[in-house]
């Protein structure tokens, strides 16, 4: 079952608490603390293109890349202008030269669900960046899946879709299961669309180990809602790498 199909008509919707913003400025911050004031920068994982035209509108030349071709048809709709979106796995992206920095955003990277994938990614990361150059993404962790998702179900009704969200939670592989059901207003009657999600947690160790495995340099990480150290109460982490000579 394919992911972000009939999710990506209706994602701006039902992901309206998504603090963007704040996400804008602590990367944002991140970059010029690294001398990244302006150039070319990637988008990993963009979506529907908000982080990718907001950074835009910070004077970077951006490239957006996504695997889901739904994902990026919104992208085009809200505004490419600017912005190189390319539609490809982010375990095997390809860019036609450097960047000066990459960010992933929205828990993107618990997708990949096996270590050599995210061990992958890295790899290709480090390729893609100049000298130096900064990866920030972010993570969902054990404690956001484990106590605060776990087997939770929400439902809701909104302008033009409603939708039941079911969580389920392997504690033992770490993996997550997102299962929507959505329905989706057409006309006069609603159509029922069913994706399934997959997810992993990572520990801040896992993730250290696979950043040197990938021949990256670890920089640091911190919680994304306060900017403090990384915590057993910390529901999303923040982390920065860098590039380490190819």
């Amino acid at each position: 079952m394919e992911t972000y199909t009939d999710f990506a008509g209706v994602y701006a919707q039902i992901m309206q608490d998504i603090p963007y913003g704040r996400w804008e400025k602590i990367i944002h911050r991140i970059f010029r603390e690294n001398g990244i004031k302006d150039g070319l920068v990637l988008d990993l994982c963009c979506g529907t293109g908000e982080m990718a035209r907001r950074f835009r509108s910070l004077g970077y030349d951006m490239i957006g890349v996504d695997a889901s071709a739904d994902m990026l048809q919104e992208a085009y709709a809200n505004g490419a202008e600017g912005i190189l979106y390319l539609q490809q796995d982010m375990r095997n992206f390809e860019l036609y030269g450097t960047v000066r920095a990459i960010y992933s955003t929205c828990d993107s990277i618990n997708y990949l669900t096996k270590e050599k994938d995210l061990v992958k990614v890295l790899k290709l990361v480090n390729n893609y960046l100049d000298p130096k150059g900064i990866f920030v993404f972010d993570l969902k962790t054990v404690h956001f899946y484990r106590d605060v998702m776990a087997s939770t179900v929400e439902a809701q009704n909104l302008d033009e879709c409603s939708y039941i969200w079911e969580n389920y939670y392997d504690a033992k592989k770490h993996l997550n299961e997102y299962d929507l059901t959505l329905f989706i207003r057409e006309k006069d009657v609603y159509r029922k669309s069913e994706e399934i999600h997959l997810q992993r947690a990572y520990t801040l160790a896992e993730v250290k180990k696979a950043i040197k495995s990938a021949g990256m340099v670890f920089v640091k990480a911190f919680d994304e809602k306060d900017g403090g150290k990384v915590r057993p109460g910390t529901e999303r982490m923040i982390i920065v790498a860098r590039e380490k000579g190819k």
